[in-house]
């Protein structure tokens, strides 16, 4: 199976561009409700992932740090905690299952290293859901 059945495009995805500012993230995160967000350099390329995590960790460790001095912090100056990686469009599934297991979506880029999308967690178990619901109720029909 080819793991771009599983894309959502970048087109319908929240993403943010490294050299954005600290409370544009968090602005945007907090409005679309997402808690990890894909980061992309000036060309496209993925360059990680912030989460809230990270934003609250640069909070706490600089007490001086106030909301409107976050519009000066460029999300590239902050410290990442988790390193969330992506998978070439051309990756096999159980590589991508593999990483699915430990990151709640996976960034997928081309063969250039340019963000494309993401494959979300919750749809690759989704369809395993189904696969497993279909087999169960073709047992028990060919069980009566």
């Amino acid at each position: 199976m080819n793991i771009a059945f599983f894309l959502t495009p970048k087109s319908e995805v929240i993403y943010l561009k490294k050299n954005m500012t600290m409370r544009q993230a968090l602005e945007k995160m907090e409005y679309h409700r997402y808690t990890s967000v894909a980061v992309i350099d000036d060309d496209g390329r993925y360059d990680g992932t912030i989460t809230e995590g990270d934003l609250l960790w640069l909070m706490k460790n600089n007490t001086d740090l106030t909301f409107k001095d976050t519009s000066k912090i460029k999300l590239d100056d902050v410290p990442r905690h988790r390193s969330n990686t992506a998978v070439s469009i051309n990756a096999d599934i159980e590589s991508l299952v593999e990483l699915a297991s430990c990151q709640n979506f996976v960034p997928v880029v081309d063969d250039n290293g340019v963000f494309i999308g993401i494959i979300k967690r919750s749809d690759i178990i989704n369809y395993y859901y189904n696969i497993m619901k279909q087999a169960r109720e073709l047992s028990l029909n060919a069980a009566v």
